[in-house]
């Protein structure tokens, strides 16, 4: 049995995220999709003071109205100092910054990046290297993309010799069992639900906010508060 997650990739994503990733055997990100505006794409949450705020990577798309996640480019480097302030300003005082901003100053500062699917996955491989995570991640334009929403996804399962498919909850609103029992995929529905909370600053705890968030705050204990990350 081998299961496969797709998805596309997102800026420093949540912890569920992560959990998805570990849960299977191979994650293929999918970024042959088009660009979508004001997603999670290019941004993501922290927790600050004054409640959640955005991280937003600033991309070009003027015009580019129908480009591809994997063809969409970095618009400058300015956002590079910004981020890592709001990082430095929000999390300094919690338990594990140094060791984890050891690394996470380095994703910033040692690499110049041009496309936004470059910059996630850089981002994504590391955090799943201190996670411990060994599943493999391929890109979507590894394999042969076919037509049609369902059967793409099915048919890249297959071409990965994937006999089961983990989606998030949310694609219950489009994807068609049928398809996959045709291609004798089992469909199985990832849950995200009853994460036990951890020691967060800044007043009411909030899952919706970027894994950094549960590493800076517990570092190597983080997979305590993760569902199928182990040490």
């Amino acid at each position: 049995m081998k299961k496969v997650a797709i998805l596309q990739s997102n800026y420093i994503p949540w912890k569920g995220y992560f959990d998805l990733i570990s849960h299977v055997d191979e994650f293929i990100i999918f970024d042959d999709m088009q660009y979508t505006k004001r997603d999670w794409r290019n941004r993501n949450k922290i927790k600050t003071e004054k409640g959640l705020k955005w991280m937003s990577v600033p991309v070009q798309v003027k015009g580019k109205y129908h480009q591809k996640i994997r063809e969409t480019k970095i618009d400058g480097n300015k956002w590079k100092d910004s981020h890592w302030g709001l990082l430095i300003q929000n999390y300094k005082d919690t338990e594990f910054f140094v060791e984890i901003s050891d690394w996470v100053k380095p994703l910033y500062f040692e690499t110049d990046y041009d496309l936004l699917s470059d910059l996630n996955r850089q981002f994504i491989e590391k955090i799943c290297q201190y996670l411990n995570i060994d599943t493999k991640i391929t890109n979507s334009w590894d394999y042969q993309l076919s037509e049609g929403k369902t059967e793409r996804l099915a048919d890249l399962c297959k071409q990965a010799g994937g006999t089961v498919y983990v989606s998030g909850p949310a694609a219950k609103d489009y994807i068609e069992k049928k398809v996959f029992d045709d291609f004798n995929i089992e469909l199985s529905w990832f849950d995200y639900s009853n994460y036990p909370e951890y020691p967060q600053n800044f007043g009411d705890f909030s899952h919706n906010v970027t894994i950094l968030d549960l590493l800076f705050n517990c570092g190597n204990k983080s997979h305590q508060f993760m569902k199928y990350i182990s040490v």
